[in-house]
């Protein structure tokens, strides 16, 4: 049964480990992103580019997606692709390089449709193998990323 709110709307308590994966209720797991967190552009940069330099992401993924979730609708291709990227270096840490590889191409194409700076982005998660280096992955995602 999914975890849920006073108002009845669905909520994820389950601490979960550096790599996003559920834990058993009771263990002691990463710091999550909050449910409701809505946080600006500037905010979601600085936020996601703290957690892919601490190896984070998962953590990374979730503040894209927090970002996606409340962007005005021109923006929202690209937190979600930026957010795909991020579950596809999660992938990788897991050992899922098909995975990874999937997520990659999805975000990808919406991070370049976005343009700009975030062609670069986009370009550099095109280059990344299933067989990349996990580390080396997310710290050319947050070399590329925007300040």
């Amino acid at each position: 049964m999914r975890d849920r709110d006073p108002e009845g709307r669905p909520r994820n308590a389950r601490p979960r480990d550096a790599y996003g994966r559920p834990l058993p209720y009771g263990s002691p797991g990463v710091p999550r992103v909050p449910d409701d967190y809505a946080p600006t552009s500037e905010q979601a940069l600085a936020d996601g580019r703290r957690f892919l330099a601490e190896g984070l992401p998962f953590n990374a993924h979730e503040v894209f997606e927090g970002r996606w979730k409340c962007a005005p609708e021109e923006e929202r291709e690209l937190w979600q692709g930026l957010a795909q990227i991020c579950v596809g270096l999660t992938h990788l840490q897991r050992g899922n390089g098909r995975g990874a590889l999937t997520l990659f191409a999805r975000g990808a194409a919406r991070a370049q449709a976005y343009g700009g700076a975030y062609d670069a982005v986009g370009k550099a998660a095109s280059g990344l193998s299933q067989d990349s280096d996990p580390e080396e992955a997310v710290a050319l995602i947050l070399e590329k990323l925007p300040r």
